[in-house]
């Protein structure tokens, strides 16, 4: 292996030491897996009283779900991960109950489950939308931060109903609050295109729109779930369609599990991407019954994680997702990625997952990939085989936020390309930088199909397991930097 592969591979498993104090923390940084979308008892129903219709309605406590938040927390340190956010979705005066009862319920399952990084946050409600999940930082003013959102802005927190909270405007002025506050949460659009009728054609909400919300706080709406949760969903009688399929997806199914906006080849995710967007996929349980208690869904990290390279500390784990340094995973097919783009000729003017790499129009670049498949079995009892990596490229100036004509396949990796590190494959490959700005990712999968294909209710999930890798972005610059003489951060562990 050449040199500079020999030195990107340190970096990518964490061997090189970093010698100032000022990169000191950076050097603590490891991958984290996580669940950002997690209900327990608080996501309640409510009874509406007929004798009583000016009376706000009563929370059902595990109307929606039978979990508490501990039982969540003890959950997510089994399979594994760890950090989680609980995300309970509102209703006529929820902020109350969330306020009241769900937040004494965190701060306890902190204190008993210490070795997992719990996040309180919210299935926000969005105004003329869906949802998503909101995430507050760590701090003293938690608890009152999201009573003060979700009574603000919530769309079904407000009694009598506000038909205002129904407006899409809406969304855009929570935005800006929430921008204007002086620690900035994190905002993820969950199941982007659960309400889509057909491929391309969005329900509540269209790649525009999370343009839109991205321009308006581009801290806080950072990405949508790729793999959205309700993944163990099997048709039954007196089900629907939309219920007995994988995501509760009743209009356009999943494709390998992933929302449609993320797994077509030049979509939505590439068209946000063509659009200049850094835009962040994440993969969720959504969990709020479970397959063996007659629900849709898995325990949190049973069978979907969303791997943050950051340093085990609620700030930097939020950093991380703002930045891009993730990836997705179904079925824990790997438990490891690094992309690496160099300059052939600067190997230390390099960068990974969730960086930005200046390059010259048409500059040798030079990516190497490191991935760690399954060592062991999965929740499914399987330990998974990867049969390809795909090495996919796109550039900046894409006519549309839904799709981005210049995606493509650079190279398909299969195992007689990759080459054995220990418990790692090694990929490389050799390319030239786009004449504009672009980007980088990697997708792989379990499967030998090409493109996955629109997922049929009642298939098995852990037989259908993809990654996503977020981006490496490429800027254009007439001249760039001289190659410094390490990286400043480490990318891998």
């Amino acid at each position: 292996m050449m040199l500079r592969s020999l030195l990107a591979y340190a970096l990518a498993l964490g061997l090189t030491s970093l010698s100032t104090a000022s990169a000191q923390p950076v050097a603590e940084r490891r991958w984290l897996a996580g669940d950002h979308h997690v209900h327990s008892v608080y996501s309640a129903r409510y009874r509406i009283d007929p004798d009583r219709p000016d009376h706000a309605p009563d929370p059902i406590i595990g109307g929606d779900s039978r979990h508490s938040i501990l039982l969540n927390a003890q959950k997510a340190r089994h399979f594994g991960l760890d950090w989680m956010v609980a995300t309970d979705h509102g209703g006529p005066n929820h902020s109350a109950l969330n306020h009241a009862r769900a937040w004494p319920d965190v701060v306890a399952a902190r204190q008993a489950q210490p070795h997992l990084i719990l996040f309180y946050g919210m299935e926000f409600d969005v105004p003329g939308g869906e949802h998503a999940s909101l995430i507050l930082p760590h701090g003293p003013a938690e608890r009152d931060m999201l009573r003060d959102l979700e009574s603000r802005f919530a769309e079904r927190d407000a009694f009598p109903a506000d038909p205002a909270r129904d407006q899409k405007p809406r969304m855009i002025a929570a935005l800006r609050y929430m921008n204007g506050l002086p620690e900035k949460p994190v905002l993820i659009a969950n199941h982007p295109s659960r309400t889509a009728t057909g491929r391309g054609k969005w329900g509540l909400h269209a790649p525009d729109e999370f343009r839109l919300w991205h321009a308006t706080a581009p801290d806080i709406a950072i990405g949508m779930e790729g793999a959205p949760g309700h993944q163990a969903a099997r048709p039954k009688p007196g089900l629907d369609n939309a219920h007995g399929s994988r995501g509760l997806y009743g209009g356009y199914p999943t494709m390998g599990g992933f929302d449609q906006m993320v797994a077509t080849l030049g979509g939505a995710w590439d068209g946000l991407l063509g659009q200049g967007l850094h835009w962040t996929i994440t993969a969720t349980s959504d969990s709020h019954g479970h397959w063996s208690e007659g629900g849709a869904d898995f325990w949190p990290g049973e069978y979907a994680k969303t791997w943050v390279f950051a340093a085990p500390d609620a700030a930097d784990i939020l950093g991380g997702l703002r930045q891009g340094r993730v990836f997705a995973v179904t079925g824990d097919l790997i438990d490891r990625l690094n992309v690496s783009v160099a300059a052939s000729d600067a190997p230390g003017r390099s960068a990974s997952t969730g960086e930005t790499l200046d390059v010259r129009p048409g500059e040798d670049m030079h990516v190497i990939i490191w991935v760690r498949p399954a060592q062991s079995a999965n929740g499914g009892g399987d330990i998974p085989v990867l049969d390809h990596v795909d090495l996919i490229s796109g550039v900046v100036g894409a006519p549309s936020a839904e799709h981005n004509p210049t995606t493509h396949v650079v190279r398909r990796f299969t195992a007689r390309d990759w080459r054995h590190d220990g418990a790692f494959l090694v990929m490389e490959h050799h390319m030239k930088a786009p004449d504009r700005p672009g980007y980088i990712r990697v997708r792989g999968t379990n499967r030998t199909e090409g493109e996955p294909s629109p997922d049929v209710a009642g298939e098995n999930p852990w037989q259908d397991l993809w990654f996503y890798g977020n981006p490496v972005y490429l800027s254009m610059r007439q001249s760039v930097p001289a190659a410094r003489a390490s990286p400043t951060q480490p990318v891998g562990d």
